[in-house]
C-alpha cells in the first residue's frame, strides 16, 4: 500500500442532519411534494450520483426539472454547511489524517456535486492533508472512473479505497483497488478486503498492510 483514497459522506463525516433540513426547505418551496427529509432518509440515498437521487425522489418530473430542483438543494446545503458550527466529522478524524499523511499521500473521491468536497475541507480545515480530490460534478464521470483518474494522475502503485457503501465497494473493485469497509458509516458491503469499525483503526490496518508487503 502506497496511498489511500477516501470517500467523504459516511466515511469521514456525517452532514445529513443539516443537509436534511436544507433539502426539506427547498422541496417545500419548489415542489408540490410533501417531503420531510431526515438524516436516515439521506443516508439511504447518499453514495449515488445526484441525477440518480433526483430520479428516485421525483420520478414524475422531467429530468430537466429534477436536476433544477436537486441543484437548488445543493446550493441550500452548501450555504447551511458553510454557516454551521456543528461538529460533523467522525471521532478522531484529524488525528488519523495527521498520522496517515506523514507516511502516505491521501486523496478524496466522492459521488457529490462540484464544490461539496471544497466545503468539507474548508469547514473542517483539512485541506493540508489531501493531495487531490475528484467527484462527478468535476469530471462528469462516476466514482470508479474518478478513482482511476486519481491513480493515473499521481502514478499510484498500490492504493486502497476507504468507503462505507456497496456502491463504494463496487467502484473500488471496478477500479482495481482493495476496499476498506467503514462499518460505522451509512451502508453495507458484500466482500470487502478489510473492515474497520472506527476511523481510529485505520492507521493500525495501514501498518499491518505495510508490514505484510513482500
Amino acid at each position: 500500500m502506497d496511498s489511500i483514497i477516501f470517500d467523504v459522506d459516511g466515511t469521514l463525516w456525517d452532514s445529513t442532519p443539516l443537509v436534511a433540513t436544507a433539502w426539506t426547505e427547498v422541496f417545500a418551496r419548489e415542489t408540490s411534494y410533501h417531503m420531510i427529509f431526515t438524516a436516515e432518509t439521506l443516508q439511504a440515498l447518499f453514495g449515488r450520483t445526484l441525477p440518480v437521487i433526483a430520479g428516485i425522489l421525483m420520478p414524475e418530473l422531467s429530468q430537466e426539472r429534477q436536476l433544477e430542483i436537486i441543484d437548488k438543494c445543493c446550493q441550500a446545503e452548501h450555504e447551511a454547511l458553510l454557516s454551521s458550527r456543528e461538529p460533523m466529522t467522525f471521532e478522531g478524524l484529524e488525528e488519523v489524517l495527521e498520522t496517515l499523511s506523514q507516511k502516505y499521500p491521501l486523496f478524496l473521491v466522492s459521488n457529490c456535486e462540484a464544490g461539496y468536497i471544497d466545503i468539507f475541507l474548508k469547514v473542517n480545515k483539512l485541506s493540508r492533508y489531501f493531495k487531490d480530490a475528484l467527484c462527478p460534478g468535476d469530471t462528469g464521470q462516476g466514482k470508479a472512473e474518478n478513482i482511476q483518474r486519481i491513480v493515473q494522475r499521481h502514478q499510484l502503485q498500490s492504493p486502497i479505497y476507504v468507503g462505507d457503501t456497496l456502491g463504494d465497494e463496487k467502484a473500488a473493485h471496478t477500479a482495481g483497488l482493495p476496499f476498506v469497509y467503514a462499518a460505522y458509516g451509512f451502508g453495507q458491503a458484500q466482500e470487502p478486503e478489510y473492515t474497520i469499525s472506527s476511523l481510529r483503526e485505520l492507521p493500525s490496518l495501514a501498518q499491518r498492510l505495510e508490514s505484510a508487503a513482500p
